[in-house]
């Protein structure tokens, strides 16, 4: 086995490893907020309704759609340790800073959009078992929100940084 493969093999299992610990750990602080009435959000049942209007359906669904999720945003974090050539925790959760503001700023907010069973901002309330709109900053879902999100997305990053090493000849 060439000493580059070696390098590829390592590089593989920290991203596999790194993203399941950091997605985990991410996906377990907002089910815990949302559990302890920190925040109203509940991700999963979010993305699961995506995809079925059966709720004990959708948690399932969707705490595999945010594991996948999770999984696939690590490229990006490792993309950017790659072009910086170098990592770690500090500059992970750099990274996952500016991925949660992102997330609270653009992609929530369009989520009543894409959504087949979200409410929109643009509709009074109404009596339905539609999900409420996420608003600005997911401020809907209460005023901790962003903060247990920022928090969580930071942290993810950190866990990112500190499994994948970025060799600085790389």
């Amino acid at each position: 086995m060439a000493e580059g493969d070696l390098s590829k093999r390592e590089h593989e299992r920290n991203h596999v490893l790194g993203s399941l610990a950091a997605t985990a750990v991410l996906t377990a602080l907002l089910r815990t907020a949302q559990a302890t009435g920190y925040t109203r959000m509940d991700m999963p049942l979010m993305l699961g309704t995506m995809m079925t209007p059966d709720r004990d359906r959708a948690k399932v669904a969707g705490f595999f759609a945010h594991m996948l999720n999770g999984w696939v945003f690590a490229w990006a974090y490792i993309a950017a340790f790659h072009a910086w050539r170098r990592s770690g925790p500090l500059l992970g959760a750099a990274i996952g800073l500016v991925h949660g503001l992102f997330v609270l700023i653009s992609v929530l907010p369009l989520l009543p959009g894409a959504h087949p069973r979200m409410a929109s901002d643009f509709t009074g309330p109404q009596p339905t078992t539609r999900l409420e709109p996420p608003g600005f900053m997911a401020l809907n879902y209460g005023r901790r929100t962003p903060i247990v999100t920022l928090a969580g997305h930071v942290i993810y990053g950190a866990i990112l940084g500190f499994f994948y090493k970025v060799q600085p000849d790389e």
